[in-house]
């Protein structure tokens, strides 16, 4: 019995005692030996299943649902107790619903006496909310850290937080992974000619490097100037793009304005084509607009956050799957084996 994939219903009374709740098959037992349970809150189930396929296994049952008066009820109904427990949620829209819900399941976890919380979260919320940048302002990701570590999680699993530095928040174990060699061996398959990686700001230039580096190709670094929030004024290109195949790369679309105006930057540089790549595609806001009026050619990005219909009102997005680089790493968290090798 599963409560997943939406916020349901109202339900009347604070206490339902029978909610409707939908069946799922007698779970399986494969990489995970028996010995670990793999949950997953209604963040991105469908993530969450690609994962428990991968490791040949299914989703433990939970009920997961909301009273009427928005408060979220978290039940889990498998015997966890002296189990490896990996909780697979990404703090996405609704951002503040799916946070604390991944605080509810740790903390039932942790009352059902757990012997290892992992928490697995694809896309970290607040993440860009990493420092002390105005007078009178909160450090959000310290924050959000400090509350998925009190609720009781015993490690970390993340895929490309905005600052590395946000590791350190923690004081338990950290696993950092990187969704560039999911989106390298696509993009060295497509084959581009005269390739040149391009960083959409300066703070991007380290993962731009290491694109060009893996794909022998060319780089290059728009300079970018912000005056409002959410707002990017494009300056100018440093490096050579004219006549070449441009692919600029991110960890994050939230917008488009800034992917935006770094296509427009490089075609007045005379590039030949603009494709873009990311790890996590919030694309709020006007983001799918300003891409579909935009001459970019393709937006390669993850299932790190679930993109619902943005695929089918821009045709030009295409996403790959983090699936089998997260279950390899729970596997091998699991198994006590070193995901030192996953890391680039």
């Amino acid at each position: 019995m599963v409560r997943h994939r939406s916020l349901e219903p109202a339900i009347e009374g604070s206490n339902p005692s029978s909610p409707a709740n939908t069946s799922r098959s007698a779970e399986r037992v494969g990489l995970m030996d028996g010995k670990a349970v793999v949950l997953s809150g209604r963040g991105n189930l469908d993530l969450a299943e690609k994962i428990a396929s991968y490791l040949d296994t299914s989703l433990g049952e939970m009920k997961l649902y909301n009273f009427s008066d928005g408060e979220n009820y978290c039940q889990v109904l498998k015997n966890v107790r002296g189990q490896d427990v990996f909780v697979i949620q990404p703090t996405c829209q609704p951002v503040n619903d799916n946070l604390m819900e991944l605080l509810l399941i740790i903390d039932a976890l942790k009352r059902s006496s757990s012997r290892r919380i992992n928490a697995v979260i694809p896309y970290y919320g607040y993440a860009r909310q990493d420092r002390k940048d105005k007078p009178r302002v909160p450090i959000s990701s310290r924050l959000a850290a400090d509350l998925i570590e009190t609720a009781g999680a015993s490690r970390i699993l993340c895929v490309d937080v905005h600052a590395s530095q946000i590791q350190g928040f923690f004081s338990v174990p950290v696993d950092h992974l990187f969704a560039a060699p999911v989106l390298i061996a696509h993009i060295a398959e497509m084959d581009l000619p005269e390739l040149t990686v391009v960083s959409p700001d300066a703070g991007g230039v380290e993962r731009a490097r290491a694109y060009a580096k893996r794909l022998n190709a060319a780089l290059a670094i728009v300079d970018k100037r912000r005056e409002v929030a959410n707002v990017a004024e494009v300056m100018n290109v440093i490096g050579d793009v004219q006549g070449k195949t441009c692919f600029i790369v991110d960890d994050i679309i939230d917008t488009a304005g800034t992917l935006c105006e770094t296509v427009k930057a490089l075609h007045l540089k005379g590039a030949r084509a603009v494709y873009a790549a990311c790890t996590h595609p919030v694309l709020s806001g006007p983001a799918v607009d300003r891409l579909n009026a935009s001459p970019i050619v393709k937006v390669l990005c993850t299932d790190t956050i679930p993109i619902g219909d943005k695929s089918k009102r821009c045709p030009k997005i295409e996403v790959l799957s983090v699936a089998p680089l997260l279950g390899e790493a729970i596997r091998r968290i699991h198994e006590e084996s070193s995901v030192s090798s996953l890391f680039v």
